[in-house]
């Protein structure tokens, strides 16, 4: 059985919440030098722009709140881990790029009691799924909370179907979308338990910018809503001018009879996260 230490996960955490938190996604800059091409768009695509250039030429941050940071770890089962507790050195590596990196700690210990900062951005929220494989995928999003408190979920009824989703989107978006600092990413995650739509829909958040659903009727949905969410006329930073939203990304899994579980995970044009692989050795 092939090994991988901890430590190198710990050494990968560090760098990719380094990466996401000071380079901006290439999708990202690729539309928004698309719509600073158009004078309609206004000079916010342009000024997105050169904050970009600044953070990564001048390596701080893309924005001043750096997120609680989401990690994702598809670990392969034909690997063994060695030299610690995996998560542990998940929140060590988190813990070294938020101190070296001299990014704002922004996690409390606790939701209500006291609200004390840890001073180091951990705990992370982890989700580790065991894969077919003999290396470990690592994703690492950090989550600002501007964005973060404009999400949503909504237990719908089957009856009330595609329009339901539509209609809950728009709803959701039309209260929140200007407090999430747009032009937004949204995250759909449609199907399983509350909890299964709310982790598809943050998981939609690490899909290539644009990215088509494979599936046509999703494909189709994920259009309309991005169309209809445009059309609200909120805008780019709720100026009034441009896209409200980037992209629409749907992904859905099998659901009970009785249910339809609708998650939405908003993002900000930031649009953090960061991947690698670490192979298994020996």
């Amino acid at each position: 059985m092939k090994k991988i230490s901890v430590r190198a996960v710990a050494d990968a955490v560090a760098e990719l919440c380094l990466r996401a938190n000071l380079e901006a996604d290439a999708g990202v800059l690729k539309k928004l030098k698309t719509l600073a091409a158009c004078p309609d768009n206004g000079e916010t695509p342009e000024l997105l722009l050169a904050n970009a250039a600044a953070a990564r030429g001048d390596r701080v941050p893309i924005c001043q709140d750096t997120g609680m940071v989401v990690v994702f770890l598809d670990l392969g089962q034909d690997v063994a881990l060695v030299g610690g507790d995996l998560e542990e050195a998940v929140q060590a590596g988190v813990r070294a790029a938020y101190r070296d990196g001299v990014l704002r700690a922004s996690v409390v210990s606790d939701p209500l009691e006291g609200r004390v900062n840890t001073s180091d951005n951990t705990p992370a929220v982890i989700h580790t799924r065991i894969v077919p494989g003999s290396g470990l995928r690592l994703t690492v999003a950090p989550k600002g909370f501007g964005s973060e408190n404009a999400s949503a979920l909504a237990m719908l009824t089957p009856a009330r179907g595609r329009e339901g989703v539509v209609e809950f989107v728009l709803r959701t978006i039309r209260e929140k979308g200007a407090a999430a600092c747009p032009p937004l990413v949204l995250g759909i995650g449609i199907g399983g338990t509350l909890e299964k739509a709310a982790l598809l829909a943050k998981q939609a958040l690490t899909l290539p910018l644009g990215r088509p659903h494979p599936k046509p009727f999703y494909r189709l949905l994920e259009n309309e809503i991005l169309a209809k969410v445009n059309a609200l006329g909120i805008g780019m930073q709720g100026l009034g001018k441009g896209p409200t939203a980037l992209a629409v990304h749907i992904l859905e899994y099998p659901t009970h009879i009785a249910g339809l579980p609708v998650a939405l995970n908003t993002c900000c044009h930031v649009y953090r996260h960061a991947s690698a692989v670490i192979e298994g050795k020996g």
